[in-house]
């Protein structure tokens, strides 16, 4: 990456369904503040036709030698993938994860945003200041693909299936430490860690250890840890409590949707999975699914994926533009320009066009 020219080159992967269409927003988005910033950055986009269609015809989700084609790139934007005709762990495994595990993409971090003019189905967010982020273990845990299926030739109703979570210490420490890291940049200094070593005693007993070690680096920052079931309860009753939480792959994937669903919609929420040490680049999508349901129709909120292009910006040290990005989100939001996922009636097109707008 070139930081004389500001020029950044992105790969863009839209994938499946709606991806197509949020992530066309984004980059509408990104070449209006580019076009705008007087020459000081620009963005040389290269996009990939891998998803679901790509197997259907190729049987694969990528190419084969997709990740060589990937890795010079200063950044993937990438939209949703998943769609009826293929299985979800095909379209998964073959696409995103093997760019997540490959790229060692191991900090995935999920802002918990309530915007203006969204309703949240929490009444506490009515009259309390809410936000939080979640930090994901990206690499390891429960999504590590270990395990099998066996013994099915006893035949019918005699299979046995295994799966198996990892966790390693160096993944404990690194995403933990991470998380300390962040916690240290927001207002509330507060680690939260989620676990479940009441029932998982081997590996969440490890996460619990690695957790006490590492906080004691940080004895500037608040703790505490919290199993999975409670957590979930807390997101609902006591949001106010939260800063940074840190949680294995399973967990923070279903605890950063219940985050974003109580924000008001998935469609709002963004995400970025981080290869910190910039070894290889980072990847930076919505967290909602492709939604067969209402894609090709321009009904697709694209502020998830406007939301993941400020995250972006930050990551390539451009954090006054991310933030610029942030207020046209805020802004558009407050002016009733919503979509029909958070209880509007505007398009895709429209929305997008608003948060260009208020980036003047």
């Amino acid at each position: 990456m070139s930081t004389e020219s500001r020029t950044f080159r992105i790969a863009a992967i839209p994938a499946d369904g709606v991806g197509k269409e949020v992530v066309a927003a984004g980059r509408a988005v990104l070449d209006a503040l580019a076009a705008d910033s007087g020459g000081a950055f620009a963005f040389e986009w290269e996009e990939f036709p891998w998803g679901c269609e790509y197997y259907e015809r190729t049987g694969k989700m990528m190419d084969e030698d997709g990740l060589d084609q990937l890795k010079d790139f200063d950044a993937i934007y990438f939209g949703a993938v998943g769609w009826p005709t293929v299985p979800d762990h095909i379209s998964l495994w073959g696409l995103r994860l093997r760019i997540c595990q490959n790229f060692d993409q191991w900090a995935n971090v999920r802002p918990v945003h309530f915007l203006p003019g969204v309703v949240s189905p929490l009444r506490k967010a009515d009259d309390t200041e809410l936000d939080w982020v979640v930090v994901r273990e990206n690499s390891e845990g429960e999504y590590a693909g270990l395990g099998g299926r066996n013994l099915s030739a006893r035949g019918q109703g005699g299979e046995v299936a295994i799966q198996s979570a990892l966790f390693t210490e160096t993944g404990c420490e690194r995403i933990m430490r991470f998380a300390f890291d962040l916690a240290r940049t927001r207002n509330r200094r507060k680690v939260s860690s989620v676990t479940k070593s009441n029932a998982q005693q081997y590996g969440m007993v490890l996460w619990d250890d690695v957790f006490k070690r590492v906080a004691a680096d940080y004895p500037d920052v608040e703790t505490e840890s919290v199993l999975v079931d409670a957590m979930s309860a807390k997101f609902v009753l006591r949001p106010e409590d939260l800063s940074v939480v840190v949680a294995s792959n399973l967990n923070a994937d279903i605890l950063s949707d219940l985050g974003s669903a109580l924000a008001g919609s998935l469609g709002l929420a963004a995400s970025a999975n981080l290869n910190p040490e910039r070894r290889f680049p980072s990847m930076f999508e919505p967290v909602h699914g492709s939604a067969p349901d209402i894609a090709g129709q321009g009904l697709a909120n694209p502020i998830g994926a406007v939301g993941s292009a400020a995250l972006m910006l930050n990551h390539f040290g451009l954090p006054d533009e991310s933030a610029r990005l942030e207020k046209a989100i805020e802004r558009t939001t407050a002016s009733g320009i919503l979509t029909r996922d958070v209880g509007g009636t505007a398009t895709t097109d429209e929305v997008t066009k608003a948060l260009i707008d208020a980036l003047n």
